[in-house]
């Protein structure tokens, strides 16, 4: 299969593209470092789409093009106060990450436990890098988007999401994700992030590719 592959398919009635991770690689490294002098990467879109997955194989993609070591991920769930900080979290992540890689130093925050449902004392670092991968609910939320090199949207049916939600976390979680699903409803349609995003991407495509090379986009 070559980089890009379009499909005439009948997803949310767009063109399908299917595109290797490699090349959406490049094209990152080739754009501007907006965040001091770090490319940052926001993978934006519902639980359950995806998003996850995808910043994984475009964090390994960056890797091999770059030739050096895998650019660090940072996943926003592991920054929230349980399920009530769904959005309120920012500030966290501005102070602890963003901040410091704006001003050219290391950045390191402590991670939630969702089993404890505490910040563990351990921090991470996340160093300054040519490349940044923010994933999760929010991640290019309007205030970032001067900062972002690449927004990407990650998309998928609501029972899909749902299904796969479940299956990770167990039905326990039903009651809260039901809540949080309202939320990021609410937020995406006062933030438009889908219209500002570079790339909507196909979190559940129906087409024949190989997931670990290639992605499905619809924009």
């Amino acid at each position: 299969m070559a980089d890009r592959t379009t499909y005439r398919a009948d997803v949310r009635s767009s063109v399908a593209v299917v595109e290797a991770y490699t090349l959406l690689a490049r094209r990152v490294l080739a754009g501007p470092a907006r965040l001091g002098r770090t490319r940052l990467v926001a993978v934006d879109g519902p639980s359950g789409a995806g998003k996850s997955r995808f910043a994984a194989h475009l964090a390994d993609a960056l890797a091999v093009l770059a030739g050096g070591g895998r650019p660090p991920v940072v996943h926003t769930d592991d920054l929230l106060d349980g399920w009530d900080d769904q959005l309120t979290f920012w500030p966290r992540l501005d102070a602890q990450v963003l901040g410091p890689l704006r001003a050219g130093r290391p950045g390191a925050y402590r991670r939630y436990s969702w089993v404890r449902r505490s910040f563990l004392p351990r921090p991470v670092a996340v160093p300054v890098a040519s490349v940044l991968v923010l994933e999760g609910v929010s991640a290019a939320r309007a205030v970032i988007l001067p900062e972002v090199t690449l927004a990407v949207f990650v998309t998928a049916p609501a029972p899909t999401r749902l299904a796969r939600a479940v299956a990770r976390d167990g039905p326990e979680i039903l009651p809260e994700l039901r809540r949080w699903h309202e939320g990021e409803r609410a937020h995406f349609a006062a933030d438009g992030t889908i219209d500002r995003a570079d790339l909507v991407i196909d979190g559940a495509p129906t087409l024949p590719y190989d997931a670990e090379r290639y992605y499905v986009r619809t924009r």
